[in-house]
């Protein structure tokens, strides 16, 4: 079990027999040169340690975006995005998480960047920690939490600036993260935009995927101007959308779709809301989300000393962030069974699992 020791190495197999030959290191300084000769000019290049809050010294091997992936894969926020809804609570194992989501959209986000000449890294980065701000539930986690910040709890600026803060990731991956969704302002740099667009592909196809296949949405009722031109599947909506965003940046120079594919994307979304997410039994799943994680705040806000992090005493207004960041960062199951043991819930108050295709 310690491998197998020769000429000064020690190999995993007994016949491992790989020959790579020595003296080629492709360290930070060699990649971020293979950035400034092969990605495109407008592509956001990585340079140094990057443009961190905290200054810090450049990696020998790993560029400045590439650190801030790794950063957010080993974070415990980017974990527990697989405890957390992605449409329905208590998945079956086949569902989509807000981890597996993602995951799929920094797939669909590097196949864009890698098409397009732009930073694949830095577009990985941002996919990967975009919603890290999510709380248990969903969505409806925002409206739960809007009651106790004045400035509204939105994903994207609580994952940047609350959540992730302590990684002390670059600029660009924290202003992609901040801006991803579409009502916010424009990310900084191309690949923010990339991420954007990555997004709504993803959870579009494979939201109707997952809808499907618990039989709440039959494919057959897929409008007839989406499926023309992106098929009925999540394989060939991928595909059509991968593709049309890269041909929108070659020929206008500038990330977006073509006006068919981006007509057929947002009909599809349409689809999606009128048929899985704003359908009663979702609505109802939404009602007790908010019900459960308002509670849990008020909750804390009346028992500080039950917070994990200390909280000044008397500022009232670092309490209630403080409650709303400890509920935000809940898994799903962990938020429930603090409402069953702490509040005294019976189970049957809790979101209930629907879609489960039993």
């Amino acid at each position: 079990m310690s491998g197998h020791a020769s000429g000064g190495l020690v190999r995993a197999h007994l016949d491992s027999n790989q020959q790579i030959g020595t003296g080629f290191l492709v360290d930070r300084r060699t990649r971020e040169l293979q950035e400034r000769q092969t990605l495109s000019p407008a592509a956001t290049l990585a340079v140094g340690a990057g443009n961190r809050e905290i200054p810090e010294e450049p990696d020998d091997v790993r560029t400045c975006f590439e650190r801030d992936r790794d950063r957010i894969v080993h974070s415990t926020a980017f974990r527990r995005l697989a405890g957390k809804t992605q449409v329905v609570v208590h998945p079956t194992d086949h569902q989509r998480t807000r981890l597996t989501h993602a995951l799929e959209v920094s797939q669909v986000a590097t196949a864009i960047a890698r098409g397009a000449g732009l930073n694949v890294t830095l577009a990985e980065a941002i996919a990967l920690g975009h919603d890290c701000g999510h709380g248990p539930g969903g969505h409806a986690s925002e409206e739960a939490f809007d009651a106790f910040i004045p400035e509204g709890f939105e994903h994207g600026p609580w994952g940047a600036d609350v959540l992730l803060t302590g990684l002390n990731l670059c600029a660009e991956t924290l202003d992609g993260i901040r801006n991803h969704s579409w009502a916010r302002p424009a990310p900084s740099t191309p690949e923010g935009e990339v991420v954007s667009w990555a997004d709504r592909i993803a959870y579009s196809a494979h939201d109707l995927e997952d809808a499907i296949h618990a039989a709440i949405v039959p494919e057959t009722d897929l409008p007839a101007e989406v499926a023309e031109v992106c098929g009925r599947t999540r394989r060939d909506q991928l595909n059509t959308f991968v593709r049309a965003v890269v041909a929108g940046i070659v020929e206008h120079g500038e990330v977006g779709m073509p006006a068919v594919e981006a007509s057929a994307l947002a009909a599809l979304r349409a689809f999606n809301y009128e048929r899985i997410y704003v359908r009663p039994a979702s609505l109802a799943q939404s009602r007790a989300v908010v019900e459960v994680l308002r509670a849990l705040v008020d909750h804390y806000i009346g028992r500080p000393d039950l917070l994990p992090d200390p909280v000044p005493v008397g500022d009232e207004a670092a309490t209630v962030r403080s409650a709303v960041a400890y509920v935000a960062g809940m898994t799903d199951r962990f938020a429930f069974e603090m409402a069953v043991n702490q509040l005294g819930w019976d189970r049957c108050r809790l979101p209930q699992g629907i879609d489960r295709g039993d």
